[in-house]
């Protein structure tokens, strides 16, 4: 099944990004060249390679189009090469030192809202029922930056502070929910995206998290 113009922007986007965010955890972890790569076609492919085996589309699209590889790669190879540049600005500015740290949340929330959308419109175009198609959804959005920070060996992103997960499976239920009563259009679509990473960039903002049980410990460092 050939990707639509809408499905293909979607994932381009979505790999991109998240491969940027990939590469810069490598950094900020100290890997080499290679070990960039790697969290950044990971980070980029690894939600989308989950989507495709969970809907039966074998091989995925993560080891198959050439678009989206070399896409995740070369996003690995900018944040590589432009990597010493920024080390060089944040020495004369301190106060950019953590712009790194801020650009992987910036960029994970684009990632999230993208492939967030991007698996819940492929399951509903491939007739999955409504529940799978937003488990779908929401597993694309978070797989591979769970992936990305299990290579980093650190606790992944998605258990820690913050609404993460809960925006991206409540983006692919309103996909769904739009797909269900023939609202869902290429406006309807990006307006979705939008709708994610406006909830993502303000539990953010706001440190909106879910609620932990009492005595559980500290509730800072958890995120759903």
């Amino acid at each position: 099944m050939s990707p639509t113009p809408l499905q293909l922007s979607l994932d381009l986007i979505g790999v991109f990004v998240f491969a940027l965010s990939g590469g810069l955890v490598a950094l900020r972890a100290n890997l080499d060249l290679f070990g960039v790569l790697v969290l950044a076609w990971v980070t980029g492919l690894g939600g989308g390679v989950i989507r495709d085996l969970l809907l039966g589309q074998t091989p995925p699209v993560g080891i198959t189009d050439w678009r989206l590889v070399l896409t995740g790669l070369l996003a690995g190879l900018i944040v590589f090469a432009f990597h010493g540049r920024f080390q060089s600005v944040a020495s004369r500015r301190p106060r950019r030192a953590g712009l790194i740290t801020r650009s992987v949340k910036v960029l994970d929330a684009v990632g999230l809202s993208v492939f967030a959308v991007a698996g819940s419109v492929k399951a509903v175009q491939l007739d999955s029922p409504w529940l799978a198609a937003i488990v779908v959804g929401g597993i694309t959005a978070i797989g591979g930056g769970i992936i990305r920070d299990l290579l980093a060996r650190q606790v992944p992103e998605v258990l820690q502070r913050e609404l993460y997960a809960v925006p991206a499976f409540a983006g692919a239920a309103l996909v769904v929910g739009l797909d269900a009563v023939g609202w869902l259009t290429p406006l309807t679509t990006w307006l979705c995206v939008l709708a994610i990473f406006g909830t993502r960039m303000a539990a953010v903002a706001l440190d909106l998290n879910m609620p932990v049980a009492p005595g559980s410990g500290d509730s800072a460092g958890r995120r759903a």
